[in-house]
């Protein structure tokens, strides 16, 4: 009965919430409000300035957007160049990536040698945090266990409130390194706890790549292949930067520009980025196509797929919204170079795993949808598939659990975040504080008595 009650309690009290917090739209338009920071033709309100990262997929000419292939810039060079570079050296370039990031110059081979045995020596977790801090207080959501993971470090971190750039720089770095194996134990804590499975806790070796680790520490038997790691790879240096104006590292500026501590930082960045809007759209991929798998008989058939994406899109199949995700980007118009980039190293491994059905799937609706969708919103706005549209395909090949493929973008990321909330403290020097216009009306006020 108690329980009945204090639910019928939050209903009533939720119920006068929604009552008086929604505002006409009409309001947005007549105060000139740019919602979510943007303009009405989807552009960013410029509100900072960065050396870290670019994204481009449109120029802007005689005041009209105008689209362009996509291109991914980290730190003035192009994102292709970096994967080039070392597939042509067999190398993993995710360590290299981080270091460019960070320090804002691609290293030398010895730089990079010596950076990545930093890295290395800082991948375990401090001493009793498995067992005190993970194991003791295990998360059905990775995220939700990274985040406050993240925020335990800072009792065991003797200078946690230390907010020079030396000491940033090294808090920075010990997460970038640590991310992986955080990420990992607190899946195992969630297989034993909740999913009543056997939890198998390897130490990360310091000589792997942050690639080698991850797939080493959440696996049984520690087994993975070159290409499984060299594709894991290729996805950490696409996710890791994405410039300032992401939801997760504009999140970094603004509570850097509090003066507040690093691991607060880091922990706000991860709730941004748990959210399905950001880091996890890549989840609603997949369930998705788990549906147009389930409902389309022939997967090659283009015909059938296409009506079914067109029921999609009148929200007349899967969720209701009339989206198709995976489809369309902020900034990117024409085409998303990470997409491509990921679904073309993908391919190596599909004809390796017996997953090429699947991938053909894949695209045939990466080549249809942005179709269909002209037609059914009759739009000419120019949508392409984003990188979330073949991530989680990716990560099922790997066999990687659904419940990593958000903390996978994180442990990414997570470089990005660093180097901005460096940059933030360095070069910004003012408190984030956009105006509010409060549109409601002045009241007078009722006594108690009265009411």
């Amino acid at each position: 009965m108690a329980e009945n009650s204090e639910k019928t309690t939050v209903e009533k009290l939720s119920k006068l919430a929604q009552i008086n917090d929604p505002i006409d739209l009409s309001l947005y338009q007549k105060y000139n409000v740019k919602r979510g920071l943007r303009y009405a033709d989807g552009r960013g309100v410029l509100v900072g300035l960065t050396r870290i990262g670019d994204v481009l997929g449109y120029e802007i000419i005689d005041e009209q957007k105008v689209a362009v292939p996509g291109k991914l810039i980290y730190r003035g060079y192009n994102i292709e160049d970096l994967i080039r570079d070392a597939e042509a050296h067999t190398e993993f370039g995710y360590e290299q990536t981080v270091y460019l990031l960070l320090f804002g110059e691609l290293p030398t081979r010895s730089e990079l040698e010596s950076f990545k045995t930093f890295l290395g020596s800082r991948r375990m977790l401090p001493e009793h945090f498995t067992e005190d801090m993970i194991m003791k207080a295990p998360s059905v959501d990775i995220m939700n266990k990274m985040a406050r993971g993240v925020l335990a470090s800072y009792s065991y971190d003797a200078a946690a409130e230390d907010v020079s750039v030396n000491n940033i720089m090294r808090q920075c770095i010990e997460l970038v390194a640590r991310f992986p194996t955080l990420a990992a134990y607190a899946y195992q804590a969630k297989r034993r706890y909740y999913d009543g499975k056997s939890m198998y806790i390897h130490n990360p070796l310091p000589e792997l790549s942050t690639a080698e680790n991850f797939l080493r520490l959440i696996r049984h038997d520690t087994e993975y292949s070159r290409l499984e790691a060299e594709l894991l790879d290729l996805a950490l240096i696409l996710h890791a930067e994405h410039g300032g104006g992401n939801n997760s590292s504009f999140t970094i500026h603004v509570i850097s520009s509090t003066d507040t501590d690093t691991y607060s930082a880091i922990a706000a960045a991860i709730g941004s980025l748990k959210g399905r809007r950001h880091g996890g759209a890549n989840m609603k991929v997949c369930e998705m196509m788990d549906d147009i798998k389930a409902h389309v008989k022939d997967w090659s058939n283009e015909a059938e797929i296409g009506a079914y994406l067109r029921k999609i899109l009148r929200k007349e199949a899967f969720d209701g919204t009339g989206l198709i995700y995976g489809l369309g980007h902020a900034v990117y118009t024409i085409s998303d170079p990470r997409a491509i980039l990921l679904r073309d190293k993908a391919q190596e491994l599909t004809q390796a795993t017996g997953h090429m059905e699947e991938f053909n799937l894949y695209r045939i609706i990466e080549r249809l949808a942005p179709v269909l969708f002209a037609e059914e919103k009759e739009s000419d706005k120019k949508v392409c598939t984003n990188v979330d549209f073949y991530s989680g395909f990716v990560y099922g090949m790997l066999n990687i659990p659904r419940e990593l493929f958000t903390p996978l973008f994180a442990i990414s990321r997570v470089a990005g975040w660093a180097a901005h909330r460096i940059e933030e403290v360095v070069a910004g020097g003012r408190i984030y504080r956009p105006a509010y216009k409060n549109v409601s009306e002045e009241r007078a006020y009722v006594s108690i008595d009265e009411r």
